[in-house]
């Protein structure tokens, strides 16, 4: 039952509109949607990262290091900084036309530099461990992939909308207007993490 209740909260903390999944939407209206849901395993990998360092008792230690966490942000503040900007650069030429980039490499990087994904694992995934039903580690391991998984079901979804925006079609203006929201969306988000506490 616990499980359960962790993979509903789970769920709705992965809804939760971010740059990953910004990105997933993204993606799917320019690469397509087996394209961008393959993508997915970059942001998987970086959070079973994030997960395996947990496990072992690192996350604590990175959480209370604000060198790490600043270093962390920054990085994470310059990278979507150049995705708004190559996004702002690059031509738009409809939503169907092909796009040359690595989308499961941009995935990667964005969950890996983003200091609010590693306290999902260190804050948040935490609060459902209970010693007294074994393990510590064990249940940290399960946890986090069952967030994993909810993880899927959520970019999953971004990724649809992203599909129904390719499948409309859109001409290379409407497309260029949607693109520069994205960005626009973007940059905020990078303003939004440049200006967040790191503690």
């Amino acid at each position: 039952m616990w499980l359960v209740v962790f993979f509903g909260a789970a769920v709705l903390v992965a809804l939760t509109p971010g740059a990953n999944n910004l990105l997933g939407m993204h993606h799917a209206v320019h690469h397509g949607p087996a394209k961008a849901v393959t993508a997915l395993v970059g942001r998987l990998v970086a959070f079973t990262l994030m997960i395996a360092a947990v496990v072992a008792g690192l996350g604590p230690i990175l959480a209370a290091s604000t060198t790490a966490l600043t270093v962390i942000k920054w990085l994470g503040v310059a990278y979507l900084v150049y995705l708004a900007a190559r996004i702002f650069f690059t031509p738009s030429q409809g939503s169907s036309a092909p796009k040359k980039g690595n989308p499961l490499r941009k995935e990667f990087l964005v969950a890996i530099t983003n200091p609010k994904a590693l306290l999902i694992f260190t804050a948040f995934v935490p609060q459902f461990v209970d010693p007294a039903r074994g393990s510590v580690q064990t249940q940290l391991a399960v946890l986090g992939a069952v967030y994993l998984a909810a993880e899927v079901l959520a970019g999953t979804g971004y990724v649809t909308i992203g599909a129904i925006i390719r499948k409309a079609d859109l001409g290379a203006r409407a497309q260029r207007r949607l693109d520069q929201g994205t960005g626009t969306l973007l940059l905020g988000m990078a303003g939004v993490l440049a200006t967040s506490a790191t503690r």
